[in-house]
């Protein structure tokens, strides 16, 4: 009885996460492209907790090296701007890079995992990114 229970509490989990993610506001646009890291606009993935701007996406991509084989990547479209109104992307805090903002709304977001500090109920749409070990990234969804 309790291997039933556990096993139906794990599927509503499961189905529940799911439908989190669909319910984003942030549109899911189809994306993939491999860029150079060596490359002079991305250069600064080179080395660990280097970010960088690549187009794609809904307003952009960012991108940001957690270490030295981790590579994560967000749209820059706040998701406390349901609409898509806002004119500027998330972006880089001067004071703290691993905090992004939205000019618009107030929220705040880790550039680290994506999720909502502030202003936001939901988290970044993420991207998911393959390193080849040398100069070549790829991210797509």
């Amino acid at each position: 009885m309790k291997v039933q229970f556990i096993f139906l509490l794990l599927i509503g989990l499961l189905f529940s996460s799911c439908k989190k993610n669909n319910q984003n506001p942030v549109p899911n646009i189809p994306f993939d492209i491999t860029i150079n890291i060596t490359l002079p606009s991305y250069s600064s993935l080179i080395g660990v907790s280097g970010w960088a701007y690549v187009n794609g996406g809904s307003k952009g991509i960012i991108v940001y090296r957690r270490g030295v084989e981790d590579f994560i990547a967000f749209d820059r479209h706040s998701p406390a701007d349901v609409n898509g109104d806002c004119g500027t992307p998330l972006y880089p805090d001067t004071n703290n890079y691993l905090q992004l903002n939205d000019d618009c709304n107030s929220a705040t977001f880790s550039l680290y995992d994506g999720s909502p500090m502030s202003g936001s109920d939901f988290g970044l749409r993420q991207y998911q990114t393959q390193w080849n070990g040398g100069e070549s990234l790829r991210i797509f969804n």
